[in-house]
């Protein structure tokens, strides 16, 4: 239809709203509340237009286009009214921008800069003062920065459909809570930091093992060892200010080395070590009689998904670790050894797309190595230690390289460090959704067929539908498959496996969408869009890998040869496996 933006005809969809109209036009309305696919729910007030004829301005975000309708963006009243809606906002919010996490990458800040804001017009009209919750291993929430925009709700609720924090009070006492207003860390969140995400200003962070890890950089006692996801790999270019899903893996190991780290090595060496036993796994729950679907257990925001509300599915887990876990078990003995380091001595530190691994590398059944070792050495329960010691994100990963003036644009291309920096394509992909379905299929097929298969491409299973299907042919015996992102995605899944209507074998579930590549700890911003360029790097590294299935990795082979002895034995079994637990 036709409809005229500040005296400019437009065509626009039918069924648009004015803000759509608008962007596709080329005039770009602010708005705070409102996010692609997360959020419409119109609270802010800062995208409101005026529209000739109706008696008051409209909210861009939901009113829909109709035929001959004239919109002013710029109006001097629509600019009046976007500029106080702001700035009664500021009227509530922190104001210590200069020591914000957020600071240079907040849509508040960005949002008062455009509209040239430069003083703090009316007074604070909440009375209330809220302390930070810091009650999480992942995430801290701020509320004094909250600005109610009802992003971090939406994700939560409709994304997720995990309901950990919603809107509390009435009127001037309206906030963002949790259930009895307990601690963020004593409710039933998942830590998949969607929230942080998607929130414009700094009321939800990661919290920050920055200064944990640069102490023990500095601490010439210690042998830190660096491991990085493959989703890093795509979205730190984009933090240090590249083009987005900008592929910077060797770029990323030089900066790393820059760092301090006495060892670069590559979580995707662990990716391939989780699909030899997982792969395993399935063919002997298939040939034994095991419990079927399987599902895969390497994304910890699912794992405390299915602890929390579904339980008593627990059993059809795979016991296989996350490869951030199997690295630290595997670095922290395998390497150890191989190396004569004292265990004690060794700190593992993980570069994740996720706040939820932060929560993983807590839990009390993490420590494989300190079992290992605690006879062997007669370790004490004070020197206890755990396989990953810190896990930071994405973000802050690139918060340390320009904090240390690296100029990451002009480093040189260097190799991850052996013997754990090895890894196939298989490896790679693990970063989005999908991969690990896939990868699981290229040594799966192999060991249960005794051949390989015609192609290590499984299609089938790549895309962006929130819940795909497949059906895959073990050289006559059909299989069928199923690929879940997002936790409402994976709720789906599991009311099958209850009513008894599933028709799967093997399930993959990741919690954020897209998989990795969309993990809460991502450079902001996070979108469909960018996620799929993110992806196309992801499958571009694994199609110029020389290997590319998790089985063929020389430094795999040679790590069960020297230590491991056979998937799924003994030695596995106690660092490689793991159990979980029901959760209130």
């Amino acid at each position: 239809m036709e409809v005229r933006i500040n005296n400019q005809t437009v065509q626009a969809a039918e069924g648009s709203t004015i803000w759509q109209a608008c962007r596709t036009a080329g005039i770009h309305v602010p708005s705070l509340c409102y996010l692609k696919d997360v959020s419409q729910n119109a609270s802010c007030g800062v995208c409101v237009v005026e529209v000739k004829g109706a008696r008051s301005l409209l909210r861009s975000c939901i009113t829909k286009v109709t035929e001959g309708m004239e919109i002013f963006t710029d109006s001097p009243r629509a600019m009046k009214a976007r500029k106080m809606n702001v700035e009664l906002l500021l009227a509530n919010h922190s104001q210590d921008c200069l020591i914000c996490d957020r600071n240079g990458n907040c849509e508040l800040q960005q949002l008062t800069f455009t509209l040239g804001i430069n003083t703090r017009r009316f007074e604070r009209t909440r009375k209330e003062h809220y302390m930070k919750d810091e009650s999480s291993l992942s995430l801290v929430r701020d509320p004094e920065k909250c600005i109610l925009c009802g992003r971090c709700v939406a994700v939560c609720s409709d994304l997720q459909n995990v309901k950990a924090i919603d809107f509390a009070g009435r009127g001037l006492k309206t906030r963002v809570s949790t259930f009895l207003d307990e601690g963020l860390g004593l409710v039933a969140c998942t830590n998949c930091g969607q929230c942080a995400l998607v929130c414009p200003t700094g009321a939800i962070t990661e919290k920050s093992a920055v200064g944990d890890v640069r102490k023990a950089l500095q601490d010439p006692g210690k042998v830190v060892l660096v491991q990085t996801a493959p989703a890093v790999r795509v979205g730190i270019g984009e933090a240090m200010g590249m083009p987005y899903g900008s592929l910077v893996t060797g770029q990323m190991v030089a900066g790393l080395r820059r760092l301090g780290f006495s060892k670069v090595f590559d979580t995707d060496f662990a990716a391939d070590l989780t699909i030899v036993e997982e792969g395993n796994e399935l063919l002997r729950r298939i040939n034994n009689g095991g419990i079927l679907p399987m599902i895969t257990s390497c994304s910890p925001g699912w794992i405390k998904f299915i602890e929390h509300f579904y339980p008593e599915q627990l059993g059809h887990l795979s016991t296989c670790k996350s490869p951030q876990q199997m690295f630290g078990a595997v670095a922290k003995t395998y390497y150890a050894e191989k190396t004569g380091t004292d265990p004690r001595k060794i700190v593992v530190v993980s570069v994740m797309p996720c706040t939820a691994k932060k929560y993983e590398a807590r839990r009390p059944e993490m420590d494989g190595a300190f079992q290992y070792w605690k006879e062997k050495m007669n370790l004490s329960e004070e020197e206890h230690f755990f396989d990953v010691d810190f896990s930071l994100t994405t973000r802050e990963l690139a918060r340390m390289f320009r904090e240390t003036g690296i100029e990451f644009l002009q480093l040189p291309k260097e190799e991850f460090d052996s013997p754990l920096g090895e890894s196939s394509g298989a490896g790679v992909i693990f970063g989005s959704t999908g991969g690990v379905m896939e990868a699981a299929l290229r040594t799966a097929y192999e060991l249960y067929t005794g051949k390989p298969p015609e192609g290590v491409d499984f299609y089938a299973v790549r895309g962006v539908e929130g819940i795909r299907e497949a059906d895959i042919n073990l050289n006559g015996t059909i299989v069928k498959v199923a690929v879940a992102h997002t936790l409402k995605n994976a709720g789906i899944l599991l009311d099958q496996i209850r009513n008894g209507t599933s028709p799967y074998t093997f399930i993959e579930v990741m919690t954020c969408p897209g998989g990795c590549l969309g993990g809460g700890g991502q450079p902001i911003p996070t979108n469909a869009e960018i996620r799929e360029k993110r992806a196309a790097s992801i499958y571009l590294e694994d199609k110029h890998k020389t290997i590319r299935k998790s089985h063929k990795n020389p430094e795999i082979l040679s790590l069960y040869k020297e230590f491991l002895v056979e998937p799924l034995g003994e030695k596995s079994h106690h660092l490689l496996h793991t159990h979980y637990v029901e959760r209130g």
